[in-house]
């Protein structure tokens, strides 16, 4: 590829002229900017063991009392994006969560959309809009841009949960804030009833629901059954996996993160295609190996990794005898809605 000239060999006096006028002369980082056939990330593979991080969470619900936190949270921070900037990759933040017994998150609500994948625990619920969702292992909860939403703890035992946001993109957009809020009074109904069998939906008097987000839990007994359900009837059927969707219009459930189950059969190794959003997995249940590129992480339960976009990534079920469960976070609706989403195939590892 062509050499470009570089800043350093522009005259001082003329960089000084451009600086006074706010100009920038693009040739010397144009190949920065537009790297040949890969971009550049800085977004790294990086494992964070719950093991590991469990003890510090707990040791945060000693130290810091609700009333001073709001949120009690450690954030899982990517250091190829310094370790302040608070961000897995370019669009996808995660935090883990923790409430104990008898406390009260206070309700508020925010730009960014999140959802809250539970990883122990019973007894707490978040209500969002109104709707009180109880939050059990394995459960997915969404809190969408704008609406209402608080944790409650009625329990005996911590809870912890984990937290994934849009977070860096709405930033970066300069749109990010949050309202705080009253204690929210509770309405009758749950999403996951009205919506409990795939293929029907409620159409009361022939009309369908106007919500934009008529779903908010998504039950892990749900997602567990049918993807056991789905890889009885194709056993052949490499990938196992289900996607979270709108009931009502089959897209993804909120506007920038995509989310998905997968089961890797017992003994199971797949290999993914390697496309252009960053990747975040979660183990629900099992023990696996993922390959991200050049490394490789031991998963065990609860344990979380990322891998940058444009990377192979091959996941391994150790277990011989049992299937794995994985949940997965991606950036393919913001990618879709910006054009730049790839699938390039399966690679080499």
């Amino acid at each position: 590829m062509q050499a470009l000239g570089r800043l350093e060999d522009l005259p001082q006096a003329y960089r000084e002229a451009l600086t006074a006028q706010n100009l920038v002369p693009l040739w010397p980082s144009l190949r920065a900017v537009l790297p040949p056939h890969v971009p550049s990330r800085n977004t790294r593979p990086i494992h964070w063991a719950y093991a590991a991080l469990r003890p510090l969470l707990m040791q945060a619900g000693e130290l810091t009392p609700m009333e001073k936190a709001e949120r009690r949270v450690l954030v899982l921070a990517n250091p190829g994006h310094g370790l302040e900037n608070m961000k897995v990759s370019p669009a996808i933040y995660l935090g883990m969560q923790l409430l104990l017994p008898g406390e009260w998150a206070p309700s508020h609500r925010h730009t960014p959309n999140a959802v809250r994948m539970v990883i122990e625990g019973e007894g707490a619920y978040t209500t969002v809009d109104g709707e009180r969702c109880p939050m059990q292992r394995g459960d997915l909860i969404l809190t969408p841009t704008g609406l209402w939403h608080e944790h409650e703890h009625t329990g005996d035992q911590p809870v912890v949960w984990l937290d994934v946001l849009d977070l860096p993109i709405i930033y970066y957009a300069e749109a990010s804030y949050g309202v705080e809020g009253q204690r929210q009074a509770i309405t009758p109904g749950h999403g996951e009833q009205a919506y409990i069998r795939g293929g029907v939906v409620p159409t009361p008097l022939f009309e369908r629901s106007p919500r934009a987000y008529p779903m908010l839990r998504y039950p892990w007994a749900d997602a567990r059954a049918a993807l056991l359900a789905l890889g009885a009837d194709q056993p052949a059927l490499e990938a196992v996996q289900v996607g979270y969707v709108n009931p009502e219009n089959g897209h993804d459930p909120q506007n920038n993160l995509g989310f998905y189950a997968l089961m890797l059969r017992p003994g199971q190794s797949l290999c993914l295609p390697v496309r252009s959003p960053a990747c975040v997995f979660h183990l629900i249940e099992g023990c696996v190996d993922a390959l991200v590129g050049g490394e490789t992480f031991a998963l065990a339960e609860s344990d979380t990794c990322c891998a940058p976009g444009y990377t192979s990534v091959t996941l391994n079920n150790r277990q011989p005898d049992q299937p794995s469960f994985v949940f997965i976070a991606d950036e393919s609706p913001l990618h879709r809605k910006l054009g730049v989403y790839e699938n390039r195939g399966l690679q080499s590892q």
